[in-house]
């Protein structure tokens, strides 16, 4: 039995890793980083650090979020090369901490979600619906955060 945090990016429900969530923080605003792709909001300073902000939903092809009264940040953690990096990932609203056992959680299927499949583990399957459970080291490009780390602290953001 796993725990995962359900959050919600467009009307699906996503699930991650609870190992890997570090915090959830109200949204605030993101400073843009130039040259940066569309789903790279930008960065916040959180407690110090820079701190990379992912629009999930511009990632899978969505558009860019509006922010709106539940959007949130869940800071987590992605693997770069044996090195954590933290990285914060907007959410439409979260939804709570689940436990899902591994033999309920199924290949991602080729169709019928607007994710590709190498970004998923897998669906879970919680009382009456299907959580999407997200690969957190694929779907954070640890090499993109780097870039926008790199880029924000050259432009002395």
């Amino acid at each position: 039995m796993n725990q995962y945090l359900t959050f919600f990016i467009r009307g699906e429900e996503y699930a991650a890793g609870i190992l890997r969530v570090k915090e959830i923080i109200e949204f605030e605003r993101v400073t843009r980083v130039p040259a940066m792709p569309e789903h790279v909001r930008g960065v916040i300073n959180l407690r110090g650090s820079v701190l990379p902000v992912i629009d999930l939903a511009a990632k899978f092809g969505h558009g860019p979020s509006e922010p709106a009264r539940t959007t949130c940040i869940v800071v987590a953690e992605t693997n770069l090369g044996g090195q954590m990096l933290t990285v914060g990932v907007m959410a439409d609203a979260v939804s709570e901490v689940v436990d899902i056992a591994d033999d309920a959680i199924e290949e991602p299927p080729s169709f019928g979600t607007h994710v590709r499949a190498d970004f998923l583990t897998g669906m879970g399957k919680l009382d009456n619906r299907l959580v999407l459970v997200l690969d957190v080291d694929r779907v954070l490009s640890p090499v993109e955060i780097q870039q926008t780390i790199n880029a924000a602290e050259a432009a002395e953001i």
